[in-house]
């Protein structure tokens, strides 16, 4: 009997997003619009995804352009980038706002370096986590099917494990040259 890795390749997948929506809100020194995902505006009464109520797009390489779709709003906007606490200025005009990413110090570098380094030890721990679920699976299998899915379980372990690691190496290339 053959094990079906379905739900283990799905969770592969749900980790690996995670980790790239995390890698999303470290900021590099360079616009990223990604970036202004966790913003809220509060218009018409609610609190609403930037998404919701502007377009947004990169102007250059340190600065994001937001066109609120309703002039009326770009205070709003702007109160709920300050509020977001993203560590970026904002300028302010009759069209909308520029949000203007400042170069990064060598130290705040290490910091993020060290802040994606955690997420991705965090991952790994979801991926331990998804291992542990199919091996206690297993346990109804004859010894020979144990061993044949182990020997499976380890080969997608190890690729999971290091396409984890490059998408990491990816973000810590990112943040160290930008």
């Amino acid at each position: 009997m053959s094990y079906n890795f379905t739900a283990f390749n799905t969770q592969v997948k749900t980790i690996e997003t995670w980790l790239h929506n995390e890698f999303g809100n470290i900021r590099t020194g360079r616009a990223s619009i990604s970036f202004l995902d966790q913003v809220r505006v509060e218009a018409y009464g609610e609190m609403s995804p930037l998404a919701n109520v502007a377009s947004v797009g990169i102007e250059d390489a340190k600065t994001i352009k937001i066109s609120p779709w309703d002039t009326s709003l770009i205070r709003a906007i702007e109160k709920g980038i300050t509020a977001a606490d993203l560590g970026v200025s904002t300028a302010v005009d009759s069209a909308g706002i520029r949000v203007i990413f400042p170069d990064l110090t060598g130290e705040r570098r290490q910091q993020l370096a060290k802040l994606a380094k955690t997420k991705l030890e965090e991952a790994k721990v979801q991926l331990r986590q998804a291992r542990a679920e199919v091996n206690d699976d297993m346990k109804d299998m004859t010894e020979d099917d144990i061993a044949r899915t182990k020997k499976e379980l380890e080969a997608l372990m190890i690729t999971a494990t290091s396409s984890l690691d490059s998408i990491y190496a990816k973000k810590e290339t990112e943040i160290t040259t930008q």
